[in-house]
Order: C-alpha cells, then structure tokens, then sequence
C-alpha cells in the first residue's frame, strides 16, 4: 500500500517539477533580455563595420562596443573613435538582400535586445577631430591638420594616407563635432559634408557613444584608446 502511494505521490509530482523548471527557465531567459536592453539602452551597444574609411584602426566587419555613457556623465575628447547617425546625407540607401518573415523578425528582435550588433544602415563611425568653437583646417595635400591654429601629428592615420587632399577651414557650430576617417582618402566625413545639414558638423545629440574595444574576430581583440598626446598641445576654443 505504502508503494503505491508512493508511485501516486510520484506521478503528481511529476507535472509540478516540470512546470517549475519551465518557470524557472522562464524567468531566466526573461531577466537575461531585460539586462542586455538595459545594457544596450543605457551603457554599451554592438556594433559592426561595413567600410573601409577608419583602416587600420577598424577593418571591414570589425564588431565594436560602444560605451553609451559618452556623450553623458563622460565628454567628448578630440581623437575619440564614436559612432553617431547620420545627420542627413551622408550615407547612401541601403539595399538589403531579401529575408523571410521569420529571419528578418529574428534578427530585428536580437538587434532591438543587443544579442546582435547594429548594422551601419543609419550610423557611422569616425574619429572627433574638433569640438564645439574649435577652428579645424588644413591647406591641402602635404599639409597637417590645424586644430585652433595648432598642426597637430596624427599617428592612427592609415599606412599612405595624408591628412587631408582636400583644403578646408571652418568653425564647428555650437554643440557639434567635426569628425574624420582614418583612411582620410577613403572616408566620406565632414570635410565631403559641407553641403549637407550642419554644414559637415555633427550634432552632438546625433552621437550614440565612443567606441571602446574591438571584439571579433579575435585576433583582432584591441581596445580602443585615445591618442591623447597627439592633442595635447591645442588650446581650448577661444
């Protein structure tokens, strides 16, 4: 008798373990997307590059973080690498191969959570050059960069690559950035801008954050920091 109900108590017990470990896994999974949005909403997002405009510091399909707390309780330094929005063109449509409903649904709700980097379709990513007030120049091919009136040496520029091929002086607006690629004869950046909204400057607001490591492949592992000295010597805007 004592076996039987045993055997009954075993059988009831049954749908209850399953069921637990099926709220408990749940809840696992739940609480796991809810942190990684968190974390993409508030502190760090992924994301790939599709160009060449930043070789050799960033090659094509890199995988990026960005760190979301800049701009916020962190400013802006001349010589950070962000990624920002376009302000509007500066980037050509995008052709996208087509998807099935499922796969284009999956991928939108892994990239809304995180789990997969942003694609490039609305961003990009260039290195800050000027601040807000800062007087950014240059005279020409063979010529170096001025930041209020100061050459500056800019050792992240790609193997070949001259500051700049095109002469340009401006002013950048209040609460803007003038931003340039690396592979400065590849990078389509403020200086190939001027004649769009902002006049080649971008709004601060536009910034998702500041790329800070590489993460894929892995031997590309780097972290990416600012070449600090090479803007040491510029004076704040006057």
């Amino acid at each position: 008798m004592s076996s039987r109900r045993r055997n009954r108590d075993a059988v009831r017990r049954r749908p209850g373990s399953a069921w637990s470990w099926l709220r408990e896994t749940a809840i696992i999974l739940v609480s796991a997307l809810v942190l990684s949005l968190v974390v993409k909403t508030f502190l760090v997002q992924a994301f790939y590059i599709p160009s060449q405009s930043m070789q050799d510091t960033l090659v094509v399909d890199d995988r990026i973080l960005v760190s979301k707390l800049t701009p916020g309780p962190f400013d802006i330094e001349r010589g950070d690498v962000v990624v920002f929005k376009d302000p509007g063109g500066w980037l050509n449509p995008q052709i996208q191969a087509p998807r099935s409903p499922l796969a284009e649904a999956v991928t939108e709700g892994l990239t809304f959570v995180g789990l997969l980097p942003q694609d490039a379709g609305e961003h990009l990513v260039k290195r800050v050059i000027g601040l807000p007030g800062d007087h950014v120049a240059c005279a020409g091919p063979g010529q170096p960069v001025t930041v209020n009136g100061v050459p500056v040496d800019e050792p992240y520029l790609a193997p070949g690559s001259q500051p700049s091929e095109r002469a340009f002086d401006v002013v950048v607006p209040p609460d803007s950035l003038w931003v340039m690629g690396d592979n400065r004869q590849h990078s389509a950046d403020s200086r190939y801008n001027t004649g769009s909204p902002g006049g080649g400057s971008v709004p601060v607001d536009n910034v998702v954050g500041t790329a800070f490591v590489t993460v894929w492949p892995l031997d590309r592992f780097t972290l990416l920091q600012n070449p600090s000295a090479t803007f040491a010597d510029v004076p704040d805007a006057g």
